[in-house]
């Protein structure tokens, strides 16, 4: 961009984000990251939400922003994002963030609040898989998978884990007989239900702590790639979502007028992208940022210009 006068100000900077049509931009985003990132057939991509605490006004009386990301595992990086509604949640954000996806041949998994019968319906549609969490949001459905829990599993896994001051022992149990699910007719393409324990032993404080998760899906796959699914789930907190809390501050912006919070919450997305896609420089990301920020000649091959 050609800036014969300098450096655009602050505030001319902030007004051109604030009025910046988001879903273009967002449409954008969507297409580039497909141009550099190809979805390998069986990849999880684990959708889930995150409020841009710092987003709220009081003066307009705005609320802090909700988001919800699509994060594919393998890659390690961010597909795409949808805003959720006003005064609506994640369960009508999913399906848009779907819609516009490329998600044929890959697995989805989501938590609780995307286990609803159209998301799964949506999911067989556009040829890929399912994993949804099930919890008290489908009371009868989590009765009933408890239920079928009580008698044998028809293949198990274990993996125990040492690390951050504790032992995790995650056991996985698999039934593909749904005869326990009265309902299972009414959930597209369900093949098997799933209980995850997970048994962990602080170090430090000499303390158990145990947990039982469930779940649905559309695979007939064996325990021990389930486990390996849904433990892969959990990056999208580690990988995404804590990131952009500790490098990039997300939580703690103040960007908040016009579409400016959910513009720049792209912008992020797309900065966390090409430091991942970067491969020139051996570093920490927070470190490559600084590095961009200091050197033209650092920032020139993160932006690949």
């Amino acid at each position: 961009v050609d800036l014969p006068n300098g450096t655009a100000s602050h505030d001319t900077i902030g007004d051109l984000f604030q009025r910046i049509n988001p879903k273009e931009f967002e449409q954008a985003f969507i297409q580039w990251t497909s141009s550099v990132c190809g979805i390998t057939e069986g990849e999880l991509i684990a959708i889930d939400g995150k409020r841009l605490r710092g987003s709220y006004d009081k003066t307009d009386k705005k609320a802090a922003i909700h988001m919800i990301s699509a994060w594919a595992c393998e890659n390690e990086l961010v597909l795409g994002q949808e805003k959720t509604d006003k005064k609506s949640n994640e369960i009508t954000a999913i399906p848009k963030l779907l819609q516009v996806l490329d998600i044929k041949g890959a697995v989805v998994s989501i938590d609780a609040m995307g286990c609803q019968k159209k998301i799964a319906q949506q999911i067989i549609k556009q040829e890929a898989d399912y994993i949804l969490a099930v919890k008290d949001n489908q009371k009868e459905l989590s009765d009933q998978i408890k239920q079928s829990f009580k008698s044998q599993a028809e293949s198990s896994d274990q993996n125990i884990e040492k690390g951050h001051g504790r032992i995790e022992t995650r056991t996985c149990n698999v039934i593909y007989g749904l005869r326990f699910v009265d309902e299972a007719e009414k959930w597209k393409g369900i093949k098997s239900i799933i209980e995850v324990v997970s048994e962990r032993y602080l170090i430090n404080e000499d303390k158990h702590q145990s947990e039982k998760r469930y779940y649905i899906s559309s695979l007939d796959i064996k325990a021990e790639a389930f486990n390996r699914y849904i433990r892969q789930h959990w990056q999208i907190e580690n990988k995404l979502h804590w990131v952009l809390d500790v490098n990039f501050k997300e939580d703690s912006s103040r960007v908040r007028k016009g579409a400016a919070d959910e513009n720049f919450s792209i912008v992020r997305r797309i900065a966390l992208n090409l430091i991942k896609l970067d491969q020139s420089i051996n570093t920490s990301q927070r470190r490559k940022r600084f590095n961009a920020g200091w050197d033209d000649s650092c920032r020139e091959k993160i932006l690949r210009i």
